[in-house]
This record gives structure tokens, sequence and C-alpha cells, in this order.
């Protein structure tokens, strides 16, 4: 038994096996780039990390349960009856990048910021 640990110890460590070829591996966390510019010139951006909630957003838990809720597609949160005041300032929304293993883009055009965070929840306070 001496003999083969003493192998073993100067051989040293087995290394991993080579990796496999085909597709690669899956992301193991959720990292999307929430973002919103104003035809007047403002735009504002955050990360958001959702496998555990977190980065630069203010409300991460929140935004990630909306985005959870609607399957990882912004356009089917669920819109809340929020009154806005009918001021023409357009803004589009942008949101990038990975969501459970799976590449997202999304972009969309509304009619100000109030309209924005009442067709998207959480996803946008920021």
């Amino acid at each position: 038994m001496l003999p083969l640990l003493l192998a073993a110890a100067l051989i040293g460590p087995v290394p991993d096996p080579p990796p496999t070829y085909g597709s690669p591996p899956r992301p193991t966390s959720d990292n999307l780039t929430v973002s919103y510019m104003a035809d007047a010139g403002f735009a504002m951006a955050v990360k958001l990390a959702c496998d555990p909630p977190g980065g630069g957003h203010p409300h991460a838990v929140r935004a990630c349960a909306t985005l959870d809720q609607a399957g990882g597609d912004p356009s089917r949160i669920k819109h809340t009856t929020t009154a806005c005041i009918l001021l023409y300032k357009p803004v589009t929304a942008t949101l990038s990048g990975t969501w459970q293993g799976r590449e997202v883009s999304w972009t969309h055009r509304f009619g100000n910021t109030c309209e924005m965070r009442r067709a998207t929840g959480d996803l946008f306070r920021f």
C-alpha cells in the first residue's frame, strides 16, 4: 500500500479530461443590460443579474421576478394601470444579454418614460 501512495504523490494530481466538442457550455447565471435612451438626448443603463439577483439595478429582485413571470420576454409583462400624462417625449427601451442560458435581445419604443414603466413594471425602474 505504501508504494502505491508514494507513486501517487510523485505523479501528482490527475488532469481534467479534455473538453468535449459541440456546443459551448451554458452560462450559469443571467447577465443582462437594461437600458433606455430618450430622443431628447439622455440615456440610462444598468447591469442586471438574476441568478442570483444583483448587478447595478436598484430593484434587482423585483426586476428579475418581473422578467421571470414573463418568461424573459419584456413584451409579455402584464401592464399596470398607472395613469400617464399625454406628453410625447419618446424613449427606446432595450434589454440584451443572456437569460436562462439563451441570448435575448428586445427593443421597444414608448411615448414617454411613464408609458415605458407602466408596460415593463420594475424592469426599467432605475
